[in-house]
């Protein structure tokens, strides 16, 4: 059998077309605003998310921090979901570099309960951390934020003059399975990521929007933290490219992970745990998932285990055939033969 890779949407590589945008591109020097694909790139990030200004950063996690050091900072605090990629994925760049203190809230899957959030929230004293801002996720591990719970988040955090961050790495699978517009997610933040280097094929690069204050300190932070590129049309050129022709295609990630998934919840031996847009967790009750993941690598399936469950992401590098092939080798697969 043919190898698989279903460990993440980052893996996937770029398509001729697109290296044609990328070897096609005119650059200039970024750091002096010359680089006319670039801007055509932020022009088109200020359009879909209804913000003043966009930037392109080198990755989700700088894209974060950029926030977490502008909305945050030093003493300050950040409500966040403890399933939230900054604190799961980033190193503790929260506050080993924005020296903002992380407060995990109640959440389920990383969906805040924005009913328990305002006991969170500290009286301002000058002794106290002061609750600066909330992070969102959308999607997180797959699933879509509710966009009435997004709605009630920034009510309160207007109420308590905080700010919101909405990591939104994968948020057009979000966009593309509820039809809500990137612009009416972005209404509930004041500001918003989306990674163009996930589902949408680019070889690397986020994109950061809010309004022209915070754009401007996020250029000059990204300029601190090394982040002030020169000729990054080429990389921008594959971000223009994604942006016109990948979005829809998402969908066909969300189709195939739902062929995956109905194949795993066919079987005796494993149970689904999550599952959304084009992310899959399943684990099982009998038998040691990590010899399990093992086995399926092993075979050609590549996943990852994670908290005790298997994870699955389909990406641009599936299709809908291997999606099927793939469902095909969970329904006959033997969980005995990792004790083989």
């Amino acid at each position: 059998m043919k190898r698989y890779d279903l460990r993440s949407d980052t893996i996937t590589l770029q398509t001729p077309q697109m290296r044609e945008a990328m070897y096609r591109a005119e650059v200039g020097d970024d750091v002096y605003g010359e680089d006319k694909t670039v801007n055509r790139l932020e022009a088109m990030a200020r359009e879909l998310t209804g913000k003043e200004e966009s930037l392109f950063v080198s990755s989700g996690c700088m894209g974060n921090l950029l926030s977490l050091m502008i909305y945050g900072g030093r003493g300050n605090e950040v409500l966040c979901a403890n399933e939230s990629h900054i604190i799961q994925h980033e190193i503790g760049a929260v506050s080993a570099i924005a020296n903002t203190i992380p407060i995990i809230v109640p959440s389920v899957n990383g969906i805040i309960d924005e009913t328990k959030l305002e006991s969170f929230i500290r009286p301002y004293s000058y002794d106290m951390g002061k609750s600066a801002m909330i992070e969102v996720e959308n999607t997180t591990s797959g699933l879509i934020y509710p966009i009435e719970k997004m709605k009630a988040i920034k009510e309160i955090a207007e109420r308590h003059n905080m700010k919101v961050h909405l990591d939104g790495a994968r948020i057009f699978n979000a966009v593309v399975e509820s039809g809500i517009e990137l612009s009416e997610y972005a209404k509930y933040c004041d500001d918003i990521t989306f990674c163009l280097s996930k589902g949408l094929g680019c070889p690397v690069g986020s994109m950061l929007s809010g309004d022209k204050e915070f754009i401007h300190l996020a250029k000059r932070y990204r300029k601190m933290l090394g982040g002030g590129m020169r000729q990054i049309g080429y990389l921008a050129a594959a971000g223009i490219y994604a942006l016109e022709n990948h979005v829809e295609r998402l969908k066909e990630d969300h189709e195939n992970c739902k062929l995956i998934r109905d194949a795993v919840a066919s079987t005796s031996w494993a149970r689904v745990l999550t599952y959304g847009t084009n992310i899959l967790f399943f684990t099982s009750d009998s038998y040691d998932i990590s010899k399990i993941v093992k086995k399926f690598n092993d075979d050609g399936v590549m996943v990852l285990c994670e908290c005790n469950a298997c994870r699955v992401v389909t990406n641009i590098g599936i299709s809908q055939k291997d999606a099927q092939e793939i469902a095909n080798y969970i329904k006959s697969f033997d969980p005995e033969s990792i004790n083989g």
